[in-house]
């Protein structure tokens, strides 16, 4: 039984880690080409978008990095086994 506990929790860390990067992943493309967009149209406020920009980039990573420490804690500290 303990055997495929690990099993398993090896396999949803995998899922947690692979499916919890697309999304991030997506809404990061979406969030630069939003941006550009913008930039192009108006460029003297380059700077301001820039920085909302990056404070949003900073927002859309914390849910990969939450998937990452879920991972994380199923693999080496997993409260099941």
């Amino acid at each position: 039984m303990d055997n495929l506990i690990e099993i398993v929790s090896v396999i949803a860390a995998a899922g947690a880690v692979g499916l919890g990067a697309i999304g991030p992943a997506l809404a990061e493309g979406r969030a630069v080409a939003a941006a550009l967009d913008a930039i192009a149209r108006q460029p003297e406020a380059a700077g301001t978008i820039s920085r909302t920009l990056f404070v949003g980039l900073a927002m859309i990573e914390t849910m990969a990095i939450y998937c990452l420490v879920i991972a994380l804690l199923l693999l080496f500290a997993n409260p099941f086994v």
